[in-house]
């Protein structure tokens, strides 16, 4: 598992508007490696990936041990239109989505079951950014 991340995934966390305190949900976070680059620029902060396999969540995990172990990261098995906070836990800054497809715009039910599910796992003046601009684009939620 390469630790190395792609260009197009470094252009778009370069993108996003990331400070070192904030609360990132990563949407379809796959082996965990755009989660673990967010965390350089999240130092104080916290991220959580989520992703509906079990298989890429094992791999995120197995990949990320030092963020972990460092309270910095931590993975969930989870599909966006089913994601509920987890009792106490603290609401999020921004969500990022990559190539999921509950936000691509071919499954409008699904879609808006997510986008639920988003709102409400964003603090109020959250944002979700997805794929698709250039290189992510803002979907906006009125949280």
């Amino acid at each position: 598992m390469s630790s190395k991340l792609s260009k197009r995934l470094a252009e778009i966390v370069a993108a996003l508007p990331l400070t070192k305190e904030m609360r990132v949900l990563e949407i379809g976070c796959g082996p965990g490696a755009m989660a673990r680059e967010i965390t350089k620029f999240t130092t104080q902060g916290f991220v959580l990936g989520i992703d509906r396999s079990e298989k890429a969540i094992q791999q995120a995990i197995a990949g990320s041990s030092a963020e972990i172990k460092a309270g910095k990261l931590a993975f969930r098995k989870a599909a966006i239109e089913q994601f509920e906070l987890e009792p106490g836990e603290q609401k999020f800054d921004i969500a990022v989505a990559v190539r999921v497809g509950a936000l691509d715009g071919r499954h409008p039910d699904l879609e808006k079951l997510a986008i639920q599910k988003i709102r409400k796992a964003l603090k109020k003046n959250g944002k979700l950014f997805i794929d698709g601009g250039n290189p992510v684009k803002e979907i906006k939620l009125n949280v």
